[in-house]
């Protein structure tokens, strides 16, 4: 039998592998965290690429639903479940015709025309295959210039916004005349204002 030296104490069982448990351990949850963190952000890009992005507001041209400053969230799957809706505000690509400020790639105004109809706007108001249309979302008063009337093609929409004395739309947002917006160009529509607080809201 040998004696332990009196300098060198017994070693409690399992004392010596603590500071290697200890790494292990740090370790794993070092690994843990940096998956964790990997799977936030590829479920945002998910999100982001294909179900909900937001949209920060840079005009006036959908006052008073829609200020300059305000955010939206866009559903970006709606179109895909269902057709795009008169009254739906819809965001779309900007079309290259537009001569605006290069670093806005996107644009938002309310949907009034749909593929295959007649939009004429006459008198103060507008006029959908020769019918008045009824927009209860413009406040008291508002009126829209004289245009058209013009037939909106299939696949394609006739969006205007709702600021109609203050608003480059699909009356003229190129200098070519009116401007139809391809269906494929719509990035989703918008369905909740998030910002600023004090507004926060449906649409």
């Amino acid at each position: 039998m040998t004696d332990v030296p009196p300098d060198m104490p017994p070693t409690a069982p399992g004392e010596a592998t603590q500071p290697a448990a200890s790494a292990s351990r740090a370790v794993r949850s070092a690994i843990e965290w940096v998956v964790i963190i990997a799977g936030a952000l590829i479920v945002a890009l998910v999100v982001r690429t294909f179900l909900i992005q937001p949209f920060y507001i840079p005009s006036a041209s959908m006052e008073p639903e829609l200020e300059i400053h305000d955010r939206v969230l866009v559903n970006k799957l709606s179109y895909h479940l269902h057709d795009i809706h008169r009254g739906d505000i819809v965001v779309f690509k900007r079309p290259k015709c537009e001569g605006g400020e290069p670093a806005v790639k996107d644009l938002i105004k309310r949907v009034i025309g749909l593929p295959g109809e007649q939009v004429q706007g006459q008198g103060g108001a507008v006029y959908i295959d020769g019918r008045r249309l009824e927009e209860p979302y413009l406040p008291a008063g508002t009126t829209t210039s004289d245009f058209g009337p013009v037939t909106v093609p299939a696949h394609h929409i006739w969006v205007m916004g709702d600021n109609r004395s203050n608003s480059k739309d699909s009356r003229f947002l190129c200098d070519n005349g009116p401007t139809f917006i391809a269906r494929g160009e719509v990035v989703g529509r918008a369905f909740v204002r998030v910002w600023p607080p004090s507004r926060l809201g449906g649409l």
